[in-house]
Parts: structure tokens; sequence; C-alpha cells
């Protein structure tokens, strides 16, 4: 990365005198997090941000330990500070939601979808399988929500598969990857992919593919939950059963 003339212009008048080294390492990073130069879950690495602004690492830990008071930051022992969820509230209720409607989507879709379908499904997750050794949290959402488009797109039900089309819009705006704050989860929803093909693929009923369709959503949104340290806060997945 490189200042910008923003940053640049920052540096100088720090350099003057005019204003402090952590008042300009905070504005620096706070335009690149509204910016989105900095994503969810980027991870902050002091001495990197201060070579950047020629500076030393205590300003720059300052401006974190700002911004972290502000809920733009978030620090985990043993990772260091990151780039917070933008609204992890919102987030947690647009994946409960979208759990639902694509869960719902997928099993009606399921017995329309071809065999030539399932072939590019699985292909997509044979692309995602493939970028576990080499994590990319990008393009792994991506290709993600490639291989979802395939299972829910043929949705007959053009009300509920609208819905499925703005719960997945409504997540883009917030937040970038799951997969960056919880990128161990990559491997199990990879895994889960090949069980809902597998499902669809041998005809299994209906609701048993909406199931875990929205079981594997609703699973994301948990190891996200798990990883804030919000795991009393599960969500089940059934309702009790009856005695």
């Amino acid at each position: 990365m490189t200042l910008d003339g923003v940053a640049g212009s920052a540096v100088e008048a720090a350099l003057a005198g005019e204003i402090s080294k952590s008042q300009v390492a905070y504005t620096y990073l706070r335009d690149r997090i509204a910016r989105r130069d900095l994503g969810p879950g980027y991870r902050l690495v002091l001495r990197t941000i201060a070579d950047e602004l020629a500076m030393s690492v205590v300003p720059v830990r300052e401006a974190i330990r700002r911004l972290e008071a502000e809920g733009l930051v978030t620090f985990e022992r043993n990772v260091g500070a990151r780039v917070a969820m933008i609204d992890e509230r919102g987030y947690v209720e647009a994946m409960q939601a979208l759990g639902v409607v694509e869960g719902a989507a997928t099993g009606l879709s399921a017995p329309a979808i071809s065999a030539a379908d399932l072939d590019r499904a699985a292909e997509v997750n044979d692309r995602l399988r493939a970028l576990l050794d080499h994590f990319d949290p990008h393009a792994f959402t991506a290709l993600n929500r490639q291989f979802h488009s395939v299972l829910f797109e043929s949705c007959p039900n053009a009300l509920l598969l609208d819905m499925v089309h703005r719960g997945w819009a409504q997540l883009s705006g917030l937040r970038d990857s799951t997969f960056a704050f919880v990128p161990g989860r990559a491997h199990d929803s990879v895994a889960e992919h090949a069980h809902i093909l597998d499902l669809i693929a041998r005809r299994a009923d209906p609701l048993e593919i909406e199931i875990a369709a929205r079981d594997h959503r609703w699973a994301t949104m948990q190891a996200f939950l798990d990883s804030r340290g919000d795991g009393a806060a599960r969500h089940p997945t059934r309702p009790p059963e009856t005695p």
C-alpha cells in the first residue's frame, strides 16, 4: 500500500508539529476503513502501518485503541487487531433470515436441478476446496455465492427467490467476508456443500434438503458468534422434539 494524498498531507502536518502522529494514524486508518480499502477481518499489523506512515508503532497503537473504542476495530488474543464487522447485529439477523428463505428456495429448486447443474456446482465446490490450502477469504466468498446460486436459482416461487436475492445483497453491505473472521469454517462449509449436493443427487425429500441448506447457513453464522465470544447465544437449528 502507498500513502494517498490525504494521508501524505497529514504526515507533513504532523512533521510540522500541527497535529499528533497518533491523529495522523487514526485519520489514515479510519479513512481506509470507511472506503473499504481495509475490509472487515483485515489484520492490522502495527509495524507495517508504522512503516507506511514513517513513524514508530507507538502512535499507531494509540490510533488502533481509539478505533477499537469506536467499534471499528476488534482485538483478539493471539490474533491481534482486525477491522471489525460493520454491523454485527445486522449480520446475524440477516443470516438468520437468509437461512430460512434460502433453505426453502433450495428445497423447492431441488426437483428441477439437472445433472448438469449438479456437475457445475460440484466443479465450483472443487475450486473452493482448492482454496483451502492457500486461503483467500474474498475469493472463497465469491465462489461460495456461485455455488449456492446454482442450487436456488431454479426456485419456482418468484417472491421467495427475490427474498433470497435481497438477503444476499443485504449481507454484501454488512460484511466483506465472514470467512476472514472464521477461516476454519471454510473446511466445514465445503464438506456441507458436498452433503447438500448428495441429497439433491439422490432425490432426497425436499424438506430434508431445505433443512440441510438452512443449517449450513446458520452454522456459518454460529461460527462467527463463537469467534466473537458469543457462543452462549446459540441459535438452535431445529425446534426441540415433543415427547
